[in-house]
């Protein structure tokens, strides 16, 4: 089962009269891995009281956020799987390749770039900075460490249009600046501290040690 309310990320730069919820933005995602799952299984259909079962949510919330994007079942029938894959890449516009641009080469940036994922799926890391000397020049999977100072000439030229901070606190305005300044739209920020973005860029921080600080609240309970 999918518990929806599992990430407590804090999220800034959204309008704030965006028709679109974030939580509904938010599950977009759960439903596409989902459905991808099926459509791998040799599933053709599905009804929103048969996805609420398997993912553990309200048939009618289901409906809803889908209607949001437009009618992609039919009544007494369901969704087409195929289809409905297709429409989620598409409102996610993950039908197109969106180039990542990764700043930091420590443990965790390195985690991150060889996540098999991102090697299969339509977001790639397509270029990865570090401003250590000894770290600029080496190879980690396919890519190679560049300098920072290359960060908004490459994310300018190569249109990467989304950023992913992994540097300590200190410097992760700084990155986080540069990869505005390289017209960086979205950044994924792992550095313990709040950010200060334009409103036109989405910024959302995951700070894994409050993370495990709230989920140790619920231990004794």
């Amino acid at each position: 089962m999918v518990n929806m309310s599992q990430h407590m990320e804090r999220d800034y730069g959204l309008e704030k009269d965006d028709k679109i919820s974030n939580s509904v933005i938010r599950r977009l995602p759960v439903y596409l891995r989902h459905v991808q799952t099926l459509r791998a299984a040799g599933i053709q259909t599905i009804s929103s009281q048969q996805m609420g079962v398997q993912l553990d949510m309200n048939p009618a919330q289901i409906r809803k956020d889908f209607a949001y994007f437009g009618e992609f079942g039919r009544k007494g029938v369901g969704y087409d799987i195929e289809y409905l894959e297709h429409m989620l890449l598409q409102i996610l516009h993950l039908d197109r390749q969106i180039g990542v641009a990764l700043v930091g080469a420590g443990h965790l940036g390195i985690a991150l770039s060889n996540y098999a994922r991102f090697q299969s799926e339509r977001i790639t890391i397509m270029a990865l900075f570090d401003n250590d000397p000894v770290k600029i020049g080496t190879h980690i999977g396919d890519l190679i460490v560049q300098d920072m100072k290359f960060l908004r000439e490459q994310c300018h030229d190569r249109n990467i249009e989304m950023g992913i901070i992994a540097v300590p606190a200190a410097v992760a305005q700084d990155v986080c600046d540069r990869l505005v300044e390289g017209q960086v739209r979205v950044i994924l920020n792992f550095a313990p501290t709040n950010l200060r973005v334009p409103k036109h860029v989405i910024l959302r921080t995951t700070d894994f040690t409050t993370e495990l600080q709230a989920l140790a609240y619920y231990i004794a309970r």
